[in-house]
Protein backbone atom coordinates (compact mmCIF):
# COMPACT_ATOMS: atom_id res chain seq x y z
CA UNK A 1 0.00 0.00 0.00
CA UNK A 2 1.26 3.69 -0.66
CA UNK A 3 1.68 4.52 3.15
CA UNK A 4 3.07 1.66 3.84
CA UNK A 5 5.68 2.19 0.83
CA UNK A 6 6.70 5.61 1.70
CA UNK A 7 7.22 5.28 5.17
CA UNK A 8 9.67 2.30 4.09
CA UNK A 9 11.78 4.25 1.31
CA UNK A 10 11.52 7.56 3.52
CA UNK A 11 13.21 5.59 6.33
CA UNK A 12 15.78 3.49 3.92
CA UNK A 13 16.72 6.66 2.77
CA UNK A 14 17.65 8.03 6.44
CA UNK A 15 14.86 11.06 5.72
CA UNK A 16 12.38 12.63 7.73
CA UNK A 17 8.88 13.75 6.92
CA UNK A 18 9.88 17.16 6.72
CA UNK A 19 12.94 16.33 4.04
CA UNK A 20 10.57 14.49 1.53
CA UNK A 21 7.62 17.43 2.07
CA UNK A 22 10.48 19.56 0.81
CA UNK A 23 11.00 17.50 -2.08
CA UNK A 24 7.63 16.68 -3.04
CA UNK A 25 6.42 20.38 -2.27
CA UNK A 26 3.53 19.96 0.32
CA UNK A 27 3.80 20.74 4.31
CA UNK A 28 5.62 18.06 6.46
CA UNK A 29 1.84 18.06 7.87
CA UNK A 30 -0.05 17.04 4.39
CA UNK A 31 2.94 14.49 3.74
CA UNK A 32 2.12 12.91 6.99
CA UNK A 33 -1.02 12.29 6.10
CA UNK A 34 -0.16 10.11 3.33
CA UNK A 35 1.91 8.50 5.18
CA UNK A 36 -1.31 7.64 8.04
CA UNK A 37 -3.30 6.90 4.50
CA UNK A 38 -5.65 9.76 5.37
CA UNK A 39 -5.58 11.26 2.28
CA UNK A 40 -3.65 10.16 -1.29
CA UNK A 41 -1.10 12.27 -3.47
CA UNK A 42 -2.32 13.68 -6.67
CA UNK A 43 -0.87 12.01 -9.72
CA UNK A 44 1.69 15.08 -9.83
CA UNK A 45 2.95 14.34 -6.57
CA UNK A 46 3.25 10.66 -7.04
CA UNK A 47 5.49 11.09 -10.34
CA UNK A 48 7.38 13.15 -8.01
CA UNK A 49 8.22 10.72 -5.27
CA UNK A 50 8.59 7.89 -7.78
CA UNK A 51 11.30 9.73 -9.45
CA UNK A 52 12.61 11.35 -6.12
CA UNK A 53 13.14 7.25 -5.21
CA UNK A 54 14.29 6.14 -8.22
CA UNK A 55 10.79 3.44 -8.35
CA UNK A 56 7.92 3.45 -10.94
CA UNK A 57 4.38 4.77 -9.79
CA UNK A 58 2.92 1.33 -10.36
CA UNK A 59 5.63 -0.13 -7.86
CA UNK A 60 4.97 2.88 -5.67
CA UNK A 61 1.15 1.57 -4.94
CA UNK A 62 1.98 -1.89 -5.09
CA UNK A 63 1.77 -3.94 -2.07
CA UNK A 64 4.46 -6.60 -2.38
CA UNK A 65 4.41 -9.85 -0.63
CA UNK A 66 6.13 -10.10 2.85
CA UNK A 67 9.10 -12.34 2.72
CA UNK A 68 8.91 -14.57 5.90
CA UNK A 69 7.18 -11.74 7.40
CA UNK A 70 9.48 -8.97 6.66
CA UNK A 71 7.93 -6.37 4.16
CA UNK A 72 9.30 -5.65 1.03
CA UNK A 73 10.48 -2.25 0.11
CA UNK A 74 9.42 -1.38 -4.00
CA UNK A 75 12.46 -2.05 -6.16
CA UNK A 76 14.54 0.43 -8.20
CA UNK A 77 12.96 0.78 -11.93
CA UNK A 78 13.80 -1.81 -13.83
CA UNK A 79 14.67 -4.07 -10.96
CA UNK A 80 11.86 -6.76 -9.96
CA UNK A 81 10.65 -8.75 -6.84
CA UNK A 82 8.42 -11.77 -7.69
CA UNK A 83 8.36 -13.02 -4.10
CA UNK A 84 9.50 -16.36 -3.37
CA UNK A 85 9.21 -19.91 -4.34
CA UNK A 86 10.04 -23.40 -2.91
CA UNK A 87 12.37 -25.89 -4.25
CA UNK A 88 11.20 -29.45 -4.77
CA UNK A 89 12.83 -32.31 -3.44
CA UNK A 90 14.61 -32.55 -7.04
CA UNK A 91 15.80 -29.27 -6.99
CA UNK A 92 12.96 -27.93 -9.32
CA UNK A 93 11.22 -24.75 -9.03
CA UNK A 94 8.48 -22.78 -10.66
CA UNK A 95 9.35 -19.16 -11.60
CA UNK A 96 6.27 -16.83 -11.27
CA UNK A 97 4.25 -16.09 -14.12
CA UNK A 98 4.77 -12.68 -13.79
CA UNK A 99 8.78 -13.54 -14.93
CA UNK A 100 8.14 -15.54 -17.26
CA UNK A 101 6.58 -12.93 -19.00
CA UNK A 102 8.16 -10.41 -18.54
CA UNK A 103 11.65 -12.21 -19.58
CA UNK A 104 9.89 -14.28 -22.18
CA UNK A 105 10.71 -17.36 -20.69
CA UNK A 106 8.54 -20.41 -22.09
CA UNK A 107 9.40 -23.95 -22.10
CA UNK A 108 12.92 -24.99 -23.74
CA UNK A 109 14.31 -21.51 -22.71
CA UNK A 110 17.93 -22.03 -21.53
CA UNK A 111 19.15 -20.35 -18.21
CA UNK A 112 22.53 -20.37 -16.98
CA UNK A 113 22.48 -20.74 -13.01
CA UNK A 114 25.39 -18.37 -11.42
CA UNK A 115 25.68 -18.63 -7.79
CA UNK A 116 27.97 -16.71 -5.25
CA UNK A 117 28.23 -18.67 -1.98
CA UNK A 118 27.61 -15.17 0.00
CA UNK A 119 24.66 -14.10 -2.20
CA UNK A 120 22.94 -17.05 -3.47
CA UNK A 121 21.75 -18.01 -7.16
CA UNK A 122 20.95 -15.77 -10.42
CA UNK A 123 19.90 -16.94 -13.52
CA UNK A 124 20.44 -15.64 -16.82
CA UNK A 125 19.17 -16.57 -20.47
CA UNK A 126 22.20 -18.69 -21.77
CA UNK A 127 21.96 -16.60 -25.12
CA UNK A 128 23.06 -13.36 -23.45
CA UNK A 129 25.97 -15.04 -20.73
CA UNK A 130 27.15 -16.68 -24.01
CA UNK A 131 27.36 -13.54 -26.59
CA UNK A 132 28.91 -11.94 -23.36
CA UNK A 133 31.31 -14.71 -23.08
CA UNK A 134 32.19 -15.04 -26.56
CA UNK A 135 32.58 -10.84 -26.88
CA UNK A 136 35.27 -11.12 -24.33
CA UNK A 137 37.56 -13.77 -25.02
CA UNK A 138 37.53 -11.72 -28.79
CA UNK A 139 38.49 -8.98 -27.04
CA UNK A 140 41.10 -10.81 -24.83
CA UNK A 141 42.61 -12.57 -28.29
CA UNK A 142 42.75 -9.16 -30.17
CA UNK A 143 44.77 -7.72 -26.88
CA UNK A 144 46.94 -10.85 -26.84
CA UNK A 145 47.82 -10.20 -30.57
CA UNK A 146 48.54 -6.43 -30.51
Amino acid sequence: MLSDNLIMLRNIKGLSQEDVAEVAGVSRQAYAKWEKGDTLPDVEKCAIMAEYYGVTIDSLWKTNEPVNGIPVSPAPKGKHIFGTVTVSERGQIVIPKEARDLFNLTGGTRLIVLGDEGEGLALLPAESFERTLRETLARATKIREE
